[in-house]
């Protein structure tokens, strides 16, 4: 029987591969979801070529060769590199865990490579207990992303509960060669001026906002202020608008 794909699902624009998939160096067998989107979603035929890529690795071809009730066979070719990531690392006050799903996601998508998840007063202390934080299921976010934006660079996650020690500690070493760049409200210049002579690192709060003593700690930790505008924007919107701004 195959596997229901849920209809908020993301499609899959590059089938990403991984050692496990290999049946011969260049033979692979596909099951499980990826193997239930291939065949109910795209609805591939023999001879039909698809986008691979290997995860960490090069990107490519390949040609579906059989399909059965469970598995498909395709032999792959790989000769292409992934795009080039964006020079964009986010530093990001731990969300709602369902929020954080769809942000992962989004962000994946658009090349970005190094995410700290950060706690503030306004963090909900549930939220570092949430199965969301799992590895294998932030893992599994970040693929989703990846399987959106054609990529196959894995991002970087690290979670940080203490939010004084990171940004006293682990911020200044983070921005020794990056511009950093808290977006808030009424903070600082428009972030479209922002310069793109520098790599940047972004630092976006909670729902409601960091408190003005953490807008001051992380000013005073070298971070810069940048606004969106007049409107408040949920973080989940705020982010794509944020790296649209500076990546376009």
């Amino acid at each position: 029987m195959l596997a229901v794909l849920p209809l908020s699902h993301p499609p899959l624009n590059i089938l990403l591969l991984e050692p496990s998939d290999f049946i011969s160096d260049d033979t692979v067998s596909i099951s499980g979801r990826r193997y239930s989107h291939l065949v109910t979603i795209k609805r591939v035929k023999l001879g039909d070529v698809i986008s691979v890529g290997v995860l960490s690795g090069l990107m490519g071809t390949a040609v579906v060769e059989k399909i059965s009730d469970d598995s498909v066979a395709l032999t792959v070719s790989l000769s292409d590199e992934p795009p080039i990531p964006a020079e964009v690392h986010i530093v990001l006050a731990l969300p709602r865990p369902k929020m954080l799903k769809r942000i992962l996601q989004s962000i994946a998508s658009l090349g970005v490579k190094r995410v700290f998840l950060i706690n503030s007063q306004k963090v909900e202390k549930s939220y570092w207990q949430s199965p969301a934080l799992q590895p294998e299921v932030l893992r599994q976010q970040l693929i989703l992303g990846l399987e959106q934006g054609k990529d196959t660079l894995t991002p970087e996650i690290t979670l940080h509960k203490g939010f004084k020690p990171f940004v006293e500690d682990i911020l200044p070493g983070e921005i020794v060669q990056r511009q950093c760049v808290l977006a808030h409200p009424k903070l600082g210049d428009a972030c479209h001026l922002l310069s793109q002579e520098k790599p940047v690192t972004f630092v976006v709060g909670p729902e409601g906002g960091f408190t003005p003593y953490e807008v001051n700690l992380l000013l005073s930790a070298g971070a810069k202020g940048c606004q969106l505008g007049a409107r408040i924007l949920k973080v989940e919107t705020a982010l794509p608008v944020l790296l649209s701004a500076w990546l376009h």
